[in-house]
């Protein structure tokens, strides 16, 4: 995002608008950190700049992927939805993707107002590879970037930073205190902060193994349980 100087009148209208806060008034003229902005263009999309002085310059190279990331108006080429968004796992009542005895495990990176860069996305990545038996989220722009089955992003990216980005894995219900210990492990290495979360099916006595897993383990899980409100057909039968 670039400020045109021949319409901007250092009015600072925008700069609450900036969820990185890389829009700052420096010696009365607001100017833009590159290096910090995600290209989500909230800026612009407000639309409270009274001379419509913010515009979106030509990205080239990696760094479209910031907007592909962070944007949530942006298609991402790879998933076909906008933003880093993916068929996430709040949506397993639909589609049945897990099945019981195994859990998706999600880790968000950069939000709330934090961002991520990617090289700390790898450095989650990579730690928790060894417990994706069942692979990394196909369908997820992070696991596009990946070189390999170890959580290995693509060099060249790996400064590019994003609002957010999504780490996704399948694994056996029973590995899932070994997943949050190979986390801890890494939470210092990483200039971030971030959130895990797990879905997966309820036993009969609507009970969540994945829950009780993680407990035992020292870990104390919150149960923010969300359904969404869709009109797809379930697809998650019993096996």
């Amino acid at each position: 995002m670039l400020i045109d100087k021949t319409k901007c009148v250092n009015c600072g209208q925008c700069i609450p608008y900036c969820p990185m806060a890389c829009i700052q008034k420096k010696d009365g003229i607001v100017q833009i950190d590159l290096d910090e902005c995600v290209e989500c263009e909230a800026c612009r999309n407000a639309r409270v700049c009274p001379r419509d002085a913010l515009y979106m310059q030509k990205l080239e190279g990696t760094r479209i992927l910031r907007s592909q990331f962070s944007n949530p108006l942006i298609t991402h080429p790879k998933t076909g939805v906008p933003g880093r968004g993916t068929e996430e796992m709040k949506t397993n009542d639909v589609t049945g993707r897990f099945k019981r005895g195994r859990a998706g495990v999600c880790i968000e990176l950069g939000r709330p107002g934090t961002g991520t860069r990617l090289k700390d996305v790898q450095t989650v990545a990579m730690a928790v590879a060894p417990y994706a038996k069942y692979g990394f989220e196909p369908h997820n722009p992070v696991t596009a970037l990946m070189v390999d089955a170890t959580g290995k992003l693509r060099e060249d990216v790996l400064q590019e930073k994003t609002l957010s980005a999504i780490v996704e894995i399948e694994v056996d219900q029973k590995d899932i205190g070994a997943v949050l210990d190979a986390i801890s492990k890494v939470q210092k290495d990483v200039d971030t902060v971030f959130s895990v979360d797990f879905a997966g099916r309820l036993e009969r006595d609507e009970s969540f193994p994945a829950k009780i897993v993680a407990q035992k383990a020292g870990y104390k899980l919150s149960p923010n349980g969300k359904t969404n409100v869709g009109l797809g057909k379930p697809l998650a039968k019993e096996e």
